[in-house]
């Protein structure tokens, strides 16, 4: 974590010579409104998903995989610091990938959200 903090200092350092002071808050202040926005639509971005898993469009895995890698986006964007915003910037850029993947993927007819079984059987249980 360490490590991390000092590489984050170093970089978000360097950049703010080369932009300036303003342009530095400029940044901080934009990825931080797209963090929080991000996390306010997150719900939304959550039904999305978990509508698509029911028509059979998105299998489990991806399903976690595209909504760890919102949230984590979102918490990324609102660290200040450049590091933090690239990494956020590509775990939304895969976020926008797995969403297209969604869209273009046609609805399977046989998923898990289906009654499996006979609908000729009829199960009774016998009490004596």
């Amino acid at each position: 974590m360490i490590p991390f903090m000092l590489l984050e200092l170093y970089l978000s350092l360097k950049v703010g010579e080369n932009i300036g002071f303003l342009g530095s808050v400029v940044w901080i202040i934009l990825s931080f409104l797209l963090g929080m926005t991000l996390l306010q639509r997150s719900s939304q971005t959550m039904m999305g998903n978990v509508n698509a898993m029911r028509q059979g469009k998105l299998d489990i895995k991806k399903f976690q995989n595209v909504s760890m890698a919102y949230l984590v986006a979102a918490v990324l964007l609102i660290i200040p610091g450049v590091l933090s915003d690239f990494l956020g910037l590509c775990a939304l850029v895969y976020t926008v990938y797995l969403q297209f993947v969604v869209k273009i993927t046609p609805e399977q007819k046989n998923n898990n959200f289906k009654n499996k079984g006979d609908d000729n059987v009829i199960d009774v249980e016998i009490i004596e």
